[in-house]
């Protein structure tokens, strides 16, 4: 029985799924789509419970694989797309989240940010913790805050924007918000912590990578790249158009690649000539010129007109014998009769004439 390669919402949305194995499921999470708490409140845009109730539904998506569980392993927040990973079981929930406690899960993130980072690379250490003054935020908490640690390197800079890859060490809440804006730079779209954008919050979970805790076998799960970038100015540039400011990094403008140069070849020596062939030229004969017809010429004797037909006498035709129609059978000769011969004497009779004249 063939399964589905998405996961169907209340809403009718389809999720795609991005990997999937005997122990988890790992989905593209829209936005807009939280993971807590489970309250009344949250109830219309919380992922888990919307997939809870496919299952109890008995949707087709969730039907094909005969899922009775699901639950999400790790968090992401409400605004921030990409890989999800779901446990299908209850088993398989222990086993995971010590992967993701024990930091040996691989996490990297892609953000736009308002504003280009003063360095290429760097890691950002700060502590961070609740922020009690608005309930919601976070803030970098000296005193109360928790270790966190997060790797950045620029991949791009575009119209006064940043393309960043963000390798988070730990999983703290808004970490990765909260470390860009400590650095001057706040994700693009944060309503929180810096200003909206019309495509949503600039942050996207592209990859995460693991030892699968039952196989032991690299696992490695991404989720695509283009469309988020180009939502944001980045990606390709189409060659008609041309951005308005040059690509640039730490302030400084990338050159453009040279040119490649075409290779001029030396033009080849012709080959030589062919010594031309003499022309043999042949005596044109001169005949002598006709002799010229006099001008007076006799005319030609007329040959005597035959009498035209319509002068003489129609003959009479002759009548032409007509074959006769059936021709006589002639009649066979007849035999005449042949004469018949009078039986000569029989052999006794012979006798006893013989007999009578030796008497006589």
């Amino acid at each position: 029985m063939a399964k589905t390669d998405y996961v169907e919402l209340p809403d009718g949305s389809q999720v795609k799924i991005l990997h999937e194995d005997r122990s988890v499921l790992a989905i593209d999470k829209p936005p807009g789509w939280m993971l807590g708490p489970e309250d009344e409140e949250h109830v219309r845009r919380n992922l888990h419970i919307a997939l809870t109730l496919g299952i109890e539904a008995g949707l087709w998506w969730a039907r094909c694989r005969g899922l009775k569980f699901v639950r999400f392993i790790h968090r992401l927040d409400a605004p921030t797309t990409g890989v999800l990973l779901l446990a299908k079981s209850r088993g398989a929930l222990a086993p995971f989240g010590k992967l993701f406690s024990g930091r040996l899960v691989e996490k990297t993130y892609l953000a736009v940010t308002d504003g280009i980072p003063k360095e290429k690379e760097w890691t950002c250490t700060l502590p961070l913790g609740a922020d009690p003054a608005v309930p919601g935020k976070h803030r970098v908490d000296h005193e109360d805050g928790k270790e966190s640690e997060t790797r950045f390197r620029v991949l791009e800079t575009r119209n006064g924007r940043a393309l960043v890859e963000a390798y988070p060490h730990t999983g703290r809440t808004h970490q990765i918000r909260l470390h860009l804006l400590a650095a001057g730079c706040p994700v693009a779209g944060d309503i929180l912590y810096g200003k909206p954008h019309p495509a949503g919050l600039g942050l996207r979970a592209v990859e995460l990578a693991y030892p699968d805790p039952f196989t032991h076998r690299p696992i490695r799960i991404r989720a695509e790249r283009p469309e988020f970038e180009k939502a944001f100015g980045f990606g390709p540039v189409p060659v008609s158009q041309t951005p308005a400011t040059p690509p640039t990094i730490d302030g400084a403008a990338v050159p453009a690649p040279p040119k490649p140069v075409p290779a001029v070849s030396a033009p080849r020596p012709a080959p030589p000539s062919a010594p031309p062939r003499p022309v043999t030229t042949r005596p044109v004969a001169h005949r002598p010129a006709a002799a010229a017809k006099p001008a007076n010429r006799p005319p030609a004797p007329q040959r005597p007109v035959a009498p035209s037909h319509s002068n003489r006498k129609p003959t009479p035709a002759k009548p032409r014998p007509q074959p006769p129609t059936s021709r006589p059978t002639p009649a066979a000769p007849q035999r005449p009769p042949e004469k018949q011969e009078s039986p000569g004497p029989g052999p006794q009779t012979a006798r006893n004439q013989g007999k009578r004249r030796r008497r006589g």
